[in-house]
């Protein structure tokens, strides 16, 4: 397993579709994952650290996990097929969950929990971003600074 970073959410012309993208800590790997508009507003709004006056969805499952006296230790995205990723939950007390990676990813930024990838992923879905691209990741990060979760709605 590797360990991968948000980098953020971003919608994808001209399908209109919002992707996550990842990218591995400690290697050259980017993992986009395309998500539904509703997951790409969660994950943009756990980045951006705003809670919301009643529980959304991932909100609600973090107190859950707390009140029942667990973690989530970590989140693993363990399998690609046909383009549809998957991922599991893992707790500190042994219990495993299946998931969506964008219902995990949501998740885990609202706790501080740590992503992972399977290696079998990464090279199947992974990629490598040419050195003139690096200018293209930072305009990205400027325009996950300048979008709001409501311009996923």
């Amino acid at each position: 397993m590797r360990e991968l970073e948000v980098i953020g959410v971003r919608v994808e012309m001209p399908s209109n579709q919002p992707l996550v993208l990842l990218r591995e800590v400690d290697g050259e790997r980017y993992l986009p994952i395309w998500i539904g508009a509703v997951e790409a507003s969660a994950i943009a709004l756990a980045q951006e650290g705003v809670s919301s006056p009643r529980p959304m969805t991932h909100e609600l499952i973090a107190r859950i996990i707390d009140e029942l006296g667990d973690e989530l230790d970590v989140v693993q995205i363990d399998d690609v097929a046909d383009g549809v990723f998957f991922a599991t939950l893992t707790f500190t007390s042994g219990g495993k969950v299946s998931a969506r990676p964008s219902d995990s990813i949501a998740l885990a930024l609202r706790l501080g929990t740590r992503i992972e990838a399977a290696e079998t992923v990464l090279d199947a879905a992974g990629m490598l971003l040419p050195a003139d691209e690096d200018e293209e990741i930072e305009k990205f990060r400027e325009f996950l600074d300048e979008i709001e979760p409501e311009d996923f709605a």
